[in-house]
C-alpha cells in the first residue's frame, strides 16, 4: 500500500496519531508472546486456555512404539485381500485358499463380521479367540506366524 492511502496520513499534525497523550504507544508494554501468563495475563489464559500448563498421566521412559505395532484386520475382510477369481476357483474344490494377512500388512485377526461358507487357511501373527472360533467355524484353520 502506498503512503497517501495510510490511516496515519489522515493524523498528520495531531500530536499523539490517534494512541492518547497519557498512555503513549510503547513498543510492548504488557510483554510479547505469552510473558506474564503466570503474573498479569493469568485470567486470560485461564479464561481461554484452560489445562495450558501442568501434566497428565505418567512417564514411559525408553518407550519404543514399534513394538507395540500391531495393525488389525477383521474377519468379514479376510476375501478382500485374494482375489475374486481365487475364491471362484476354490467354490467347489476340497482345497481352501490361504490368505497370509501378513502380506497384506496386517498382524492380527479380528473377530467383527461374518465369513462366508467356504474353508481357508489364515496365515497371521495374532488372531482373537473370535476371530479363531469363526474360521474354525466354517471350515478353515489359523496358522500362526513368527
Amino acid at each position: 500500500m502506498t503512503a497517501r492511502y495510510k490511516k496515519n496520513r489522515k493524523k498528520r499534525g495531531h500530536v499523539s496519531a490517534g494512541h492518547g497523550r497519557i498512555g503513549k504507544h510503547r513498543k510492548h508494554p504488557s510483554g510479547r508472546g505469552m510473558a506474564g501468563s503466570k503474573h498479569h495475563h493469568r485470567i486470560l489464559v485461564d479464561k481461554f486456555h484452560p489445562g495450558y500448563f501442568g501434566k497428565i498421566g505418567m512417564r514411559h521412559f525408553h518407550k519404543l512404539p514399534h513394538q507395540s505395532y500391531k495393525p488389525t484386520v477383521n474377519v468379514d475382510l479376510l476375501w478382500t485381500l485374494v482375489s475374486e477369481q481365487t475364491r471362484e476357483q476354490y467354490k467347489d474344490s476340497e482345497k481352501a485358499p490361504v490368505i497370509d494377512v501378513t502380506k497384506a500388512g496386517f498382524h492380527k485377526v479380528l473377530g467383527k463380521g461374518q465369513l462366508p461358507e467356504q474353508p481357508i487357511i489364515v496365515v497371521a501373527k495374532f488372531f482373537s479367540k473370535k476371530a479363531e472360533k469363526k474360521i474354525k467355524a466354517v471350515g478353515g484353520t489359523c496358522v500362526l506366524t513368527a
